[in-house]
């Protein structure tokens, strides 16, 4: 079966070759001219600079010839007016964090209403989802310090990536040094917070290093919130005969209390992370990848007395892919590649488990006339006994006077965890039983770029899901047991707007609607298919003010199912002094709102963080 349905894409893609006219991807200027998403004015580009992204299409593109709704974080740039990518996250509307712990010490992340576990996290283009649980999938080893931007893809991805995005895959690239220099950073706040980071980096020919430690500790905003947070992470990379390298290795550590976290009781839990990565080309058009990703997770119910009940579980994931690149002629392109994984499990509550997966895909790019474009891919996914067929298709047309129509239709899928399927507790219980994911994502938008101080872009999009993993209470007062819904469909609508304002001052507005329809659960109660945000809107602005101080501001507005809106505002400041020492102070929650983004769980109220971040040496290039 999977010979013969990616017999039929290569056909179906050398079908196509005989297109007119038109330019590749990697040649095409016909709309190159947009502005990358808001930076601060310290290091604005150029208006007609152009973005290069690698997520949603299987070869580096220019952001604006993408058919799929990408969006771009910029996190390098704006660095010294954040402290935690997890701010970063919270400028997409699309975007839903859902935070536990404060400070990225744990948080689940969805797309356009799916679910968690339907968002696929990576790491430069490799998995970091945990095969233990979903709720550990953010645990990325890598400090905001680390990073050159965040890139989303909304909608299904499964096409591309494989398991696990269905709803959409959120890919975080390391930074890659400009110069060779090393830095030192401090910050201080209220809630004890007390962190300190160090960056190095290296840049000689075609070698570079970058290499970022963090810590931050805090002694929590209320008992048994409190933590302690520490990373490092590692990104060389040299040019050889054989081709480009590079190798990623990451770690961090992260015990923290866990008051309210998953039951009415003050626990603790302490979560470890390792992460390795190669991603070696071979001449012009064939990379080879491979990852390694090891988790640990201590669980405790009640802190104060762990012989009550205490979970430990250990869980490792490898992945390689073999990835192929041809251009057919001056307007075709032809991807096609292999992907094998491995993950396994050893814990004293889930057991010991591993399962296989293996795949292929195919997928066939062109362009006509400088107008219109089109995407064609398809992947086979076997493991076990069971297969997924995951199809795409993706299209754009240019009007003209910086109007651009697209659209695209996937398929996407996502296996059960381990958790899903052996956990059990006297208030949760696993299903090992539990049938695959599956759905469908349709969108159409329109985008308008008239040249350099504006963009704008609106979209509709469409999901169609079965088999949808949550847990349900089956009888009053029972457990909550991993079940499939038989059927969950979202509908919604996004939009933004950007703009480069006079004297170096940008500023953008993002929302999202969403509308969610699923089989009566008949007076059942479910745990997470039903705390999507319907209504979430971003306002933000970023400019400099006087005495030569920069800025930025970002208010959200969410308001989720059945549930009150409510506002999160921050702001920040930063000023460099000597061109070696930079100070900033950043507010969280300036509006002291109460809110909870899981139930049951509060978080901070206002707070304000101080900090200096010092050059001790650089050598410019």
């Amino acid at each position: 079966m999977i010979t013969c349905r990616l017999f039929f894409a290569v056909a179906l893609a050398l079908a196509f070759n005989g297109l007119p006219g038109g330019a590749s991807a990697q040649s095409s200027d016909s709309t190159t001219n947009a502005p990358p998403p808001v930076q601060p004015a310290r290091s604005q580009p150029t208006e007609d600079k152009t973005v290069i992204v690698v997520t949603g299409t299987f070869e580096p593109a220019p952001l604006e010839e993408i058919n799929r709704s990408v969006e771009v974080i910029p996190v390098l740039d704006t660095a010294p007016l954040h402290h935690y990518w997890t701010e970063v996250l919270q400028s997409d509307a699309s975007l839903d964090l859902r935070q536990r712990g404060q400070n990225g010490i744990q948080g689940d992340l969805s797309v356009r209403g799916s679910t968690f576990g339907q968002t696929l996290i990576l790491l430069d283009g490799l998995r970091v989802n945990d095969a233990q649980t979903a709720h550990h999938n953010l645990d990325v080893p890598i400090a905001l310090d680390g990073l050159e931007r965040v890139e989303v893809l909304r909608g299904s991805g499964s096409t591309l990536y494989g398991a696990d995005a269905m709803g959409g895959a959120v890919n975080f690239i390391p930074a890659v040094p400009k110069n060779t220099e090393v830095r030192f950073g401090s910050q201080v706040g209220n809630f004890g917070v007390n962190a300190q980071n160090l960056d190095a980096s290296l840049l000689r020919g075609d070698t570079s290093e970058q290499l970022t430690l963090w810590r931050d500790f805090s002694s929590g905003f209320r008992p048994d919130r409190d933590y302690r947070n520490t990373a490092a992470f590692s990104r060389t990379g040299f040019s050889t005969t054989l081709g480009d390298t590079t190798i990623l290795l990451g770690m961090s550590d992260k015990p923290f209390g866990a008051d309210q976290f998953y039951c009415n009781c003050d626990s603790f839990e302490r979560t470890k992370a390792w992460f390795t990565g190669l991603q070696q080309g071979i001449g012009k058009d064939t990379e080879f990848d491979f990852g390694y990703r090891r988790h640990t997770d201590e669980f405790v119910l009640l802190r104060d007395n762990p012989s009550v009940y205490e979970n430990n579980h250990i869980d490792e994931s490898f992945q390689f892919a073999l990835r192929l690149h041809r251009e057919l002629s001056t307007n075709t392109t032809l991807s096609f590649g292999g992907e094998g994984f491995h993950d396994s499990i050893d814990s004293n509550n889930l057991g010991q488990h591993s399962r296989n997966h293996g795949a292929g895909y195919v997928n066939f790019d062109a362009r006509a006339l400088g107008r219109f474009s089109l995407s064609l891919g398809a992947r086979e996914e076997l493991y076990g006994s069971d297969s997924e067929f995951t199809p795409s298709f993706a299209a754009g047309f240019v009007l003209g006077s910086g109007w651009k129509l697209k659209g695209s239709v996937s398929r996407g899928f996502r296996v059960p965890t381990y958790t899903d399927l052996y956990y059990s507790d006297p208030a949760n219980q696993g299903n090992p039983n539990l049938k695959p994911e599956s759905g469908w994502s349709y969108e159409g938008g329109v985008v308008w770029n008239p040249g350099g101080h504006w963009k704008a872009d609106a979209t509709v999009f469409h999901s169609r899901q079965s088999n949808v993993i949550d847990y349900v209470q089956l009888v009053a007062n029972g457990p909550y047991v991993a079940s499939n819904l038989e059927r969950l469909n979202f509908t919604g609508f996004e939009a933004a707007l950007h703009a480069r304002l006079p004297h170096g001052h940008q500023a953008s507005v993002s929302y999202t609607a969403i509308h969610g329809a699923q089989d009566a659960l008949q007076g059942l109660q479910s745990r997470y298919t039903s705390n999507y945000p319907t209504h979430r809107a971003v306002v933000g602005w970023l400019g400099e003010l006087p005495w030569q101080i920069e800025a930025t501001s970002q208010l959200g507005v969410v308001q989720r199912y059945a549930t009150d809106p409510y506002v999160v505002w921050g702001a920040a400041l930063t000023r460099e002094f000597y061109g070696r020492v930079r100070a900033n102070l950043a507010f969280s929650n300036l509006s002291d709102t109460r809110y909870e983004e899981i139930q049951n769980v509060v978080m901070p109220g206002r707070s304000v963080t101080f900090g200096l971040d010092l050059l001790l040496w650089r050598k410019e290039h």
